[in-house]
């Protein structure tokens, strides 16, 4: 029997997929728009994603269908609920990014108390070359080592860059919703911390858990990373609080539609304290491998009858 396999959004995956173990026909699409997804999974048993989305409409049309294979962690473009419903499988991948994120995130950090971004620019405008002395003090520059690190949420990612963290010779503070040894409250994160860094799920409970209120109770030079997801984040509150000296900088990699919208109030901004990647924290050549590797095992794995990260 062979099982028809469709990549709706390849462009997304910089890496090389195998071909599965198992009798298939595989169709690859470099981006699909909404209004394609139906007609290119017609007939399909395996659909793989990474951010098209699979909404009930799209879902209620397509008969043959029996599994997603999301390429990402995050399963947030899927109606999960209506596939369960329909008796659709949806798995992701999982604890592929131990290094890459963990590493943007201290990138970020090291980027941001040392002021490395606005001192580059700033002898790219031609500064240095009118200084009256050998340097200058344009931008603070904070050590690492003996700041304090809170990290909100606290899995297989937030216990890598802890470790990282440690070994810099910071201070870890962590916070998550599931109990474990040695939590503090998210209050504590937020009043202790010099640098913030975010890396909780995307979920009803969580939009915008860093608000207004969070960002006024944050130290006045403390730092919000956030290599999760955007929407953790009230974007308009973050911009005026940078905007009014309330925080001492930010580092973003995702934002809360992406890409983003003209109107975004992060973009519109133009100040030394603020670096925003476009969602890259994730990408790198070692870890798109692995991911793209477990993408394969994942629909293998489903089609042996032992399906595998399963997404409820």
């Amino acid at each position: 029997m062979s099982h028809r396999i469709v990549f709706l959004d390849r462009e997304t995956l910089d890496a090389t997929l195998r071909p599965p173990s198992f009798e298939h026909e595989y169709v690859e699409h470099a981006v699909t728009a909404p209004d394609e997804i139906v007609e290119r999974l017609k007939g399909a048993e395996i659909a793989i994603v990474n951010k098209v989305p699979m909404r009930e409409e799209t879902l209620s049309q397509l008969p043959d269908l029996k599994l997603i294979a999301v390429a990402a962690t995050g399963t947030d473009v899927v109606d999960k609920a209506f596939a369960k419903s329909r008796g659709i499988t949806v798995v992701n991948i999982r604890n592929y990014a131990f290094n890459t994120v963990p590493e943007h995130v201290i990138g970020l950090i090291f980027a941001l108390r040392r002021a490395i971004v606005p001192y580059t620019n700033s002898v790219r405008r031609g500064d240095w070359a009118k200084a009256r002395h050998f340097c200058y003090f344009d931008y603070p520059i904070r050590d690492v080592a003996g700041s304090t690190l809170g990290i909100v949420g606290y899995g297989a990612l937030g216990k890598s860059i802890g470790q990282r963290a440690e070994a810099l010779g910071m201070r870890v503070l962590a916070y998550d919703v599931m109990p474990q040894p040695g939590l503090v409250d998210l209050d504590t994160i937020i009043r202790e911390s010099d640098v913030i860094t975010l890396h909780a799920p995307l979920t009803p409970e969580t939009r915008n858990m860093i608000g207004r209120d969070e960002l006024a109770r944050m130290k006045r030079d403390a730092i919000l990373i956030n290599t999760a997801r955007g929407g953790l984040v009230d974007e308009a509150a973050l911009a005026d609080a940078l905007t009014a000296g309330t925080i001492g900088g930010a580092g973003f990699d995702v934002l809360t539609s992406e890409p983003p919208r003209d109107d975004n109030p992060l973009l519109a901004l133009d100040l030394p304290n603020l670096i925003i990647t476009p969602h890259v924290a994730w990408a790198s050549k070692q870890a798109m491998q692995i991911l793209a590797d477990q993408l394969v095992d994942n629909i293998e794995a489903f089609v042996a009858g032992r399906p595998q990260n399963v997404v409820e």
